[in-house]
């Protein structure tokens, strides 16, 4: 009888290890994964075998390599193979130019090596993501691990939903170092987010060196009280410390360089003609009035913006001149959002604009303005980004649309012809409340967005034929940070919530559970997060 129980004990056991072992908690879920039986051991000797020595198949394999140089001192050496060695526990990168979308992969774990394919570098490298997620979390850590390195055995094939990926993080309300940005930049590789969306001027301050303006750093990046509380409270109060940040245009390139190396694509967004205080306060006579103004201390929409004048132009131009010089990318965001038309009304320079051009209000205004700028920036070989209320008006001609106040708008621009992407407040702001009570919660600006809510976005609105269908590109998670002073507080709401988001625009939309996406988020990335020490919120977690 105790023989029996032994051996009963032990072939539980040994399904238990195996159940353990072959776990696959990886967000986003993948296109198709078969479990297979056994494991793939790393070892001091394993390589990564390469098929050429293109700088970014070389990044694409450093997105393992450096887990290993962090975790346990060892190197894996990524090289060509030799073809008098004979591949043996190995990870085996093989071009395939059969593979249609850039951005996918297949990925063979087998007990003796990991062969995967793809059709470029930014395949490989997330098919190194998900052999991270399937790596023990103690991968994460700047230690020594004291268990074997491995991951399942099992056939993925994989590719995202959406070209466009993105998130917007806000470091004009309150600015973060460059060291915290890369590190971001490092969140986004985690979940396979391929865009950047850096909000780098507003109404509180200017964060990027543009050297024909020295004031725009001098004087807009500084402000000298912030809002103390709730911008809603009765009475508000500061307080009065000198506040602020750039980024000069070395650190910008930086940055830039360094997400290149994650996959990631760096978006600017230079505000206009709205949100337009900081930029004022250091040259004002690009206003309607004159001014003079100081950077903004407080949040909200500002009634002083950019005057119509040729002179607006010209800086605007000069400074766009520059910033696409430093960002490499397709596109350039201009903003175009929340611009009152107050100054306009009373501005002879405005009045006479509209009545010279023929134009039929303030709001058409704008869209001139927008069209202009369109001009000079697709003269330089790049597209215009704006915000849906560049609709108003009349939308430039080759404008893409970022539709944040809800997704009919974005849907307008689709059938209009314009590409979209979609980031609408009721799921992708990420500067609401995670849980309904507040009170338990770090200060925000209000709204509730629960990770369930994001998990459940889906970037194509109703509506839409096939053909319309293709101009969304994807979605974006904003990141606001009026009341985000810490990069704590960036993480705290941007995690698990991201992990959401990514799985959304990632994932195929038939077979999406919200039940089985949380527990291999708890399974999987949040075990991560735990060995990364990420702050992160538990609310939707239990």
């Amino acid at each position: 009888m105790n023989k029996l129980l032994i051996a009963v004990t032990l072939l539980g056991t040994l399904v238990y290890e195996a159940h353990a072992q072959n776990t696959y908690d990886i967000v986003p879920k993948p296109v198709q994964l078969k479990a297979r039986q056994g494991k793939f051991v790393f070892g001091k000797d394993t390589r990564i075998l390469l098929p050429n020595d293109d700088p970014d198949m070389l990044h694409a394999a450093y997105a393992l390599q450096e887990r290993f140089l962090l975790t346990n001192a060892w190197y894996l050496k990524a090289e060509k193979p030799n073809e008098n060695v004979i591949p043996g526990n190995d990870v085996i990168f093989i071009l395939n130019s059969g593979i249609q979308n850039r951005e996918a992969y297949r990925l063979h774990i087998q007990k003796n090596r990991i062969e995967v394919e793809a059709a470029s570098a930014a395949g490989f490298f997330y098919a190194m993501q998900t052999i991270r997620q399937l790596l023990p979390p103690e991968i994460e850590r700047n230690r020594a691990p004291n268990r074997e390195l491995s991951v399942p055995c099992a056939e993925i094939e994989d590719a995202p939903r959406y070209p466009y990926r993105g998130f917007l993080l806000d470091v004009c309300r309150h600015f973060f170092a460059v060291k915290e940005i890369k590190r971001y930049i490092d969140l986004l590789a985690f979940h396979k987010i391929n865009t950047f969306h850096w909000h780098l001027t507003d109404d509180q301050g200017w964060r990027i060196e543009i050297k024909k303006y020295p004031n725009l750093t001098g004087t807009g990046a500084w402000r000298e009280r912030t809002l103390i509380g709730h911008l809603s409270a009765a009475d508000h109060k500061y307080n009065q410390t000198h506040y602020g940040g750039y980024y000069t245009q070395e650190e910008i390139k930086s940055v830039v360089a360094y997400a290149k190396t994650k996959f990631v694509t760096v978006i600017p967004e230079i505000e206009m003609p709205g949100h337009a205080v900081a930029a004022l306060a250091a040259y004002p006579e690009l206003s309607c009035s004159g001014g003079p103004f100081e950077v903004a201390g407080h949040w909200g929409i500002f009634n002083d913006v950019y005057c119509t004048g040729e002179n607006t132009f010209r800086f605007l131009e000069d400074v766009l001149a520059e910033v696409i010089d430093l960002f490499p990318g397709k596109y350039v965001h201009i903003g175009g959002d929340e611009c009152p038309k107050v100054r306009w009304k009373r501005c002879h320079q405005c009045q006479t604009n509209i009545r010279e051009l023929k134009l039929k209000d303030e709001h058409e205004l704008q869209s001139y303005f927008i069209a202009r700028i369109e001009k000079f920036v697709n003269a330089k070989g790049r597209t215009v980004i704006g915000w849906d209320e560049i609709l108003e008006g009349g939308l430039a001609a080759n404008a893409t649309v970022m539709s944040w106040r809800n997704m009919e708008n974005g849907a307008v621009a689709a059938k209009q012809g314009h590409d979209v992407i979609m980031t609408p407040t009721a799921f992708c702001y990420f500067d609401y409340y995670q849980s309904k009570d507040k009170n338990g919660e770090p200060l925000a600006i209000g709204g509730y967005l629960p990770l369930e809510k994001v998990y459940d976005f889906d970037p194509v609105p109703a509506g839409l034929t096939v053909s319309e269908t293709q101009h969304i590109l994807g979605g974006q998670a904003n990141l606001w940070t009026e009341y985000i002073a810490t990069p704590s507080g960036v993480e705290y709401m941007l995690l698990p919530r991201l992990a959401a988001l990514s799985e959304a625009v990632w994932s195929p939309k038939e077979g999406k559970n919200y039940v089985e996406f949380k527990q291999r988020l708890k399974n999987g990335p949040v075990k991560h997060y735990d060995a990364l020490d990420l702050t992160y919120s538990t609310v939707d977690l239990n």
